[in-house]
């Protein structure tokens, strides 16, 4: 085990107020001031004695031996920074950045250059309660510099410091130049994902009526894209396509189906073609009863085949809502092309994807091609070959290095983005790609619009709800992603449920839903290292230790603690507060399962 030392410590922490709405203004001048921003900060912290042990770009961790020389140091810079921005007029290309700011003294661990412990974790929470322009203090910090510092200090009542306390006393600090700086509401987006009010549908696979199976392309399309148009809309919520789909293609009763995914509605239908004219028949049943609530059949050309889509989202969402006001739904109208060319190569392509097959694959990436021969402008077909590329990358199907692949991904998406900027599917896709890469903050802006668009699907539920979680709206994000595990318990290219079942671990974790995550966590059939470091976590939450859980330490003994280790410096990209829990669990009663293990930092 490596050399772990604990002493007294004062914590600051410091984040930049709204650095993410900046960068979607004006990224350049943002940078910029940024990094003025910083070097102010970055000074004050070496001219009062203190080390800067963490950072994230627009966030900054130091520890320092002296409380009053790090609340000077706090009080000087935001002086400095509140200067700077009195200078900036509004021609000015600089930008105004308000920062937050939290100290704390406690006990922490000190491990070669990383800061551990409860000191850390109180000092960031601090930070996040923080008004912009405001230094937020614990009890212990105004004791010993109230009377020593020529600053205001005032009894700010008690905060919630989420998996910390419920009742921490906390004082605010200013100096006369800082005590007329705005303060801002801090209040998170409230977004409802309560789906109890909402009518839960589910569409089963279209059934093919054609004696040529070679057509089954043109109904799995149709089928899926009624299913997304239908997912736009927000007062539904909907069954996942792929637990409809291995519904259809099991033995099991529709009742269990009905059961298990609290079905209010069910979709049937069928489609027949012949030459250019195509006959879609389709259903809306009561789940319960089995009675058709409404049903109609549609005998168009292939050529209307989007209005004939339109026209069965609007029917069944008026047979299911009543009198709503259909334009109130604000549907993302997503249509590939109106060449029928290129969208029969699409769906032939998304057939390939879908397959999860290394030469169903490479057939889909032709299939792409095709369709942005027929139609440069089909933004889909761009997006679903770089969705396909990613398959295959992650899958091992392309024997190329990351960086030699990332140009191609990247022109493809820019292709598709200037195509149709509106499309959810080239959002989703940005948002997984740029949280692949770390760069946070635009996978939110992406998430978030994939999320506006589709808020039923259970890939952007996860995937939203992921990046939520590691930007700090834990609680959004821990809802998203256990909807995303109601609705699809077994995601597409899973056998099991365990893969959503783990990210909703995480999220119970990040939420501080201790008993939520132990009971999911005790589900899952193979715990990956990281999911048995947050059931770990969880489990000292409640018990103080690992021992009520069997399995967990018998899985424990058994992992890869390289893993482990692995999984701690992970989510020091996100959340430096739960990660110096983890590694507090990880020393404290992990590491022991294991005594020869040499730590690696």
């Amino acid at each position: 085990m490596s050399d772990v030392k604990r002493k007294f410590a004062t914590i600051l922490a410091t984040d930049c107020v709204g650095f993410s709405k900046h960068m979607l203004d004006d990224e350049e001048a943002t940078f910029e001031s940024l990094n003025a921003c910083r070097q102010i900060i970055d000074t004050f912290i070496e001219q009062h004695g203190g080390r800067i042990f963490h950072t994230a770009g627009d966030s900054v961790l130091a520890d320092f031996e002296s409380p009053i020389e790090t609340v000077n140091c706090a009080i000087k810079f935001q002086e400095t920074i509140h200067e700077r921005n009195q200078t900036i007029s509004e021609e000015d290309k600089r930008r105004k950045l308000l920062w937050r700011i939290g100290i704390h003294s406690d006990d922490v661990i000190f491990e070669k250059d990383n800061v551990y412990g409860n000191g850390v974790n109180i000092a960031a929470r601090l930070e996040a309660q923080c008004a912009p322009g405001q230094i937020l203090v614990s009890r212990v910090i105004n004791e010993q510099i109230a009377s020593k510092i020529e600053a205001i200090s005032r009894a700010a009542g008690t905060k919630k410091l989420k998996n910390i306390s419920n009742e921490f006393e906390v004082f605010t600090i200013s100096t006369d130049k800082t005590n007329n700086i705005e303060t801002a509401a801090n209040a998170e987006e409230q977004e409802d994902t309560d789906r109890t009010q909402k009518p839960t549908l589910s569409i089963l696979p279209f059934k093919n009526l054609n004696e040529n199976e070679d057509s089954s392309f043109l109904i799995d399309g149709v089928y899926e894209d009624i299913v997304t148009e239908l997912s736009m809309v927000r007062q539904l919520s909907i069954v996942s396509r792929q637990s409809s789909v291995n519904f259809a293609d099991s033995d099991n009763e529709l009742d269990d189906f009905i059961s298990q995914f609290k079905v209010n509605y069910l979709i049937q239908g069928s489609i027949r073609s012949s030459g250019s004219k195509v006959r879609v028949t389709v259903s809306l049943l009561e789940a319960e009863t089995k009675e058709i609530v409404w049903s109609k059949r549609f005998d168009r050309n292939l050529d209307d085949i989007f209005e004939v889509q339109d026209e069965i989202v609007r029917s069944v969402t008026q047979a299911i809502l009543g009198e709503i006001e259909l334009a109130s739904l604000n549907r993302a109208k997503r249509k590939p092309t109106q060449n029928m060319s290129s969208y029969e190569f699409l769906l032939r392509g998304k057939e390939g994807h879908h397959a999860i097959d290394k030469e169903a694959n490479a057939n889909a990436l032709e299939m792409f091609d095709k369709a942005i021969d027929s139609d440069p402008n089909n933004a889909q077909a761009y997006a679903w070959k770089a969705c396909t590329m990613g398959q295959a990358f992650g899958r091992g199907w392309i024997q190329k290095p990351l960086e030699e692949v990332m140009p191609e991904f990247n022109k493809l998406m820019d292709h598709a983005l200037k195509a149709d900027p509106n499309d959810f599917e080239l959002h989703r896709l940005l948002c997984g790609i740029s949280t692949m890469t770390g760069k946070l903050k635009v996978a939110l802006e992406h998430g978030k619009k994939a999320y506006d668009m589709v808020p039923n699907d259970p890939r952007i539920l996860q995937q939203y709800g992921e990046i939520l979680l590691k930007t700090g709206k834990t609680r959004q994000g821990c809802d998203l992603t256990l909807l995303a595990l109601e609705y699809d318990p077994v995601a597409q290219g899973q056998i099991n449920s365990d893969k959503r079942k783990s990210d909703a671990v995480f999220g119970c974790l990040m939420d501080d839903r201790v008993e939520l995550g132990l009971e999911i966590a005790e589900e899952i059939e193979a715990c990956a290292e990281n999911t048995l470091l947050f059931s770990a976590a969880l489990s000292v939450a409640k018990h103080g230790s690992l021992e009520p859980y069997t399995w967990l330490v018998n899985d424990l003994k058994k992992s890869n603690f390289q893993g482990l280790e692995a999984a701690i410096e992970e989510m020091g990209k996100y959340d430096v507060v739960v990660q110096s829990t983890l590694r507090e669990v990880y020393l404290d009663h992990i590491a022991k399962l294991q005594p020869n293990l040499q730590l690696v930092s």
